[in-house]
């Protein structure tokens, strides 16, 4: 059986709330100990620096994809198993998407909300079928959730837009559920 590989959208800072690194690094460590490849956004800085440092201790491949032109702002890891530059955000997310079987989204920012709601799109228009997982640490998705039900119910979604992700607290329940979709 090929290798299975986990897709981490996260945030290039470490937010206010210690849990948020703490649940990137754990996040990191679990996809090691499962012997699943962390895919992600190639940066050495914030939660995704956390969750490549964790995973790469802990013996996982890692696959990092960096555009270009945030080589030196996101301070890119050299030392990972496979690096990608691509030549902007677009490729960025696609080489992301198109590495991967599973889609993980930790507390971020812009960046983060981006590449969530273009694999969020992506599903609700049918070109794929892969998990897409928010990983809720302190309730931090709870107000996008809460958007995204208000679309639902202004009538600019379907209903079935909340099919196409699953919050879950906390690693323990990440794992659960990435450990189901790869059975």
């Amino acid at each position: 059986m090929p290798t299975r590989s986990v897709c981490v959208f996260c945030g290039s800072r470490s937010g206010v709330r210690p849990a948020y690194a703490e649940a990137a690094r754990a996040a990191g460590r679990m996809i090691a100990a499962n012997g699943w490849r962390l895919v992600y956004g190639a940066g050495d800085v914030g939660l995704m620096g956390e969750a490549a440092r964790a995973a790469q201790a802990a013996g996982a491949a890692t696959f990092g994809v960096i555009p270009e032109h945030l080589l030196g702002r996101e301070s890119g890891r050299r030392d990972l198993t496979t690096v990608v530059v691509t030549e902007d955000m677009h490729e960025r997310k696609k080489v992301m998407f198109m590495n991967s079987d599973a889609i993980a989204v930790l507390p971020g920012g812009a960046g983060s909300l981006d590449e969530f709601f273009e694999v969020l799109t992506w599903a609700q228009i049918g070109l794929h079928r892969k998990p897409i997982l928010l990983l809720d640490v302190e309730g931090y998705w709870q107000p996008l959730i809460a958007l995204l039900d208000h679309v639902i119910a202004e009538g600019f979604a379907d209903a079935s837009l909340r099919g196409h992700f699953r919050a879950v607290p906390d690693v323990p329940a990440l794992e659960a559920d990435l450990a189901a979709v790869f059975s």
